[in-house]
């Protein structure tokens, strides 16, 4: 199959299944006499450089039979001396074994690929129509295939042609091939599709459709009220794995992995905490259709996909959504209030117990997502804050403060929308339209809340709000200053600033192995092996000091440590006044 009407065409088909190679054959009816062909090194929406041009290997160009001069110039740049005259035709091999929802992957189960891993940009044809054609595999005959692209040509189970108005949207379009479950509904007049593959026997596929319609018709409502949405079609991707989690949004569709476990069984009547976390997920991708895939920061107007793509504003699209997530799973009513309380709770307890958040504010944090954020180490919570939490709680204030006003931050979000003409919009933007909802300048807020590293104002805005906020002591790591991973033993992952570990000596990589306790005239000294942190209370019993026994780099170390003498606290929210926070969650006016 072939498409001469459009001027770049791609062939993407299975060069080696069980060596996860994809074969592409780029075709460019007029090129120019220096080609360049850059591959991204980035995927919008996964702010971090990820270097796709390493799994790209055997390029060659051609035309009318002969072979070009190509180079390679820089990592992800090649080019090609043609005549303009003839097709420049380049073919290309790409390694796909890397199961998350950015990049590619192949096995003999299942073929996944988003376009910026494994299609060369035609330097210069960008604006361009762009054809793709994906052939099926002859071992796979029982594969079908799903994408949001517009299909040209395409036999009944989705192998075929499709085209793209230009490589943007090309870029925005991934493609999943499997024996996958298939299922469909319509929110507002608007086909969507869900596919899911790797279902187990007793996965229920009707209570997910059921559900992710309400979050669709949910948000479809929470933007455009009674109108057409921007989407005339959407398709959910959804990959299901033994272990796993994450979602990448596009203007057509969501790429997301979940665990298998997390799916909804036909042999369950309540709703697990891995599947609101799925659903709560799926709510977040869907709403990314609206806030940042078309309102985006302005910087986002054009891609650059050869470079950081930077930007101040990610604690509004993406702590923003963050915020609105689990929101509208209780406005769709797949959630009580007790329950969104209890998911809100956690994420203010992760920020309050972040020390970076007390170094580092939320704006740059935005800016330096390329580098902090998406390249994480066992130091960066004492670094670094996350923009989407504390985002989310920026989101939470300014919702709670504007309800003192009569408004809230639907009406925000609607105005920037519509003044935005859904496109691209800066901080000023977010300012202009508190001032004019309120008639007052919200420059303090922004500045303190946004730019700054003050604590925010949680618990006066939550009490006023009808939320009970209960304060508990935090778990025994937490107390210490410990991040821990728990496996048949405690190994040390981060230790945080200014807590008692840090003053012990703990460091990152060290396996905590035991403790040893001083003897008295009552009891006489003591040590004991632990695997597990909830064991040391038991053998403390009163003892606020006692020596912790490290294994580091192969030698063994006594650290003296003591409990602190301040308790560590967390908050657990509840419902003290029902009337003010069912007004406040289903977004009712004050």
């Amino acid at each position: 199959m072939s498409d001469h009407t459009t001027p770049i065409h791609y062939q993407v088909s299975v060069r080696n299944l069980h060596a996860h190679q994809w074969e592409v054959v780029l075709s460019l009816q007029q090129p120019n006499a220096l080609q360049l062909l850059q591959l991204p090194v980035w995927i919008p929406g996964s702010y971090m450089v990820r270097e796709f041009s390493k799994q790209l290997s055997d390029i060659t160009a051609m035309q009318n039979g002969t072979a070009c001069v190509l180079e390679q110039t820089a990592k992800a740049t090649w080019q090609v001396d043609t005549d303009p005259s003839l097709t420049l035709q380049v073919r290309y091999t790409v390694h796909a074994y890397d199961a998350s929802v950015r990049t590619a992957w192949l096995d003999a189960l299942r073929g996944f690929f988003n376009p910026t891993s494994v299609c060369l940009i035609a330097v210069g044809h960008e604006a361009q129509p762009h054809a793709i054609e994906i052939v099926q595999p002859e071992a796979c005959p029982h594969w079908r295939l799903a994408t949001a692209l517009q299909p040209v040509k395409t036999h009944a189970k989705g192998f075929g042609l499709y085209q793209a108005a230009n490589y943007d949207e090309l870029a925005d379009s991934p493609v999943e091939m499997a024996d996958f479950w298939a299922g469909e509904f319509v929110a507002k007049g608007v086909p969507h599709r869900v596919v899911v593959t790797g279902t187990a026997p007793s996965f229920d596929g009707v209570r997910l459709l059921a559900d992710m319609q309400k979050i669709a018709e949910t948000e479809i409502r929470f933007w455009q009220g009674a109108g057409k949405p921007p989407h005339d079609r959407y398709v959910f991707l959804i990959n299901a794995v033994a272990d796993g989690y994450g979602g990448l949004e596009h203007s057509h569709s969501t790429a997301l992995m979940c665990k298998r476990d997390d799916l909804p069984r036909t042999d369950q009547i309540a709703l697990s905490d891995g599947y609101i976390s799925l659903l709560g997920l799926i709510s977040h991708e869907y709403f990314h259709t609206w806030n940042v895939k078309r309102l985006r920061p302005a910087t986002f107007t054009h891609y650059d996909y050869t470079q950081e793509n930077y930007t101040s504003l990610l604690w509004f699209f993406e702590g923003f959504t963050s915020y609105y997530d689990d929101l509208l799973l209780c406005r769709a009513e797949l959630i009580s209030p007790a329950v969104y309380l209890k998911l809100l709770g956690k994420t203010l307890n992760g920020v309050l117990q972040t020390p970076g958040r007390q170094v580092h504010s939320v704006a740059q944090a935005s800016f330096e997502a390329w580098t902090k954020l998406y390249r994480p180490d066992a130091n960066s919570p004492n670094l670094s804050i996350s923009y989407y939490a504390k985002g989310a709680l920026v989101g939470l204030c300014l919702d709670l403060t504007l309800r003192k006003t009569g408004h809230n931050l639907d009406q925000l979000m609607r105005h920037l929308w519509q003044h935005c003409k859904a496109g691209p919009m800066n901080e000023n933007d977010v300012l202009n339209a508190l001032k004019a909802l309120t008639g007052r300048s919200w420059h303090r807020e922004i500045k303190a809340w946004v730019h700054g590293t003050a604590e925010l104002p949680l618990r006066e805005l939550l009490l006023a709000q009808g939320v009970d906020i209960i304060e508990e002591n935090s778990p025994l790591a937490q107390q210490l200053g410990l991040r821990v991973q728990e496996n048949h033993a405690v190994q040390i992952q981060t230790v945080l600033n200014g807590s008692a570990a840090e003053m012990a000596g703990f460091a990152p990589g060290d396996e905590w192995l035991g403790v040893a306790i001083a003897g008295n005239r009552r009891r006489p000294a003591s040590a004991w092996r632990i695997r597990r942190m909830d064991q040391l209370p038991s053998l403390l019993d009163k003892h606020k000091s006692f020596t912790a026994l490290i294994s580091r780099d192969g030698r063994l170390l006594q650290l003296p440590l003591r409990m602190p003498t301040q308790s560590v606290k967390q908050w657990r929210l509840g419902i003290a006044q029902a009337h003010k926070v069912g007004q406040w969650l289903s977004g009712k006016q004050p």
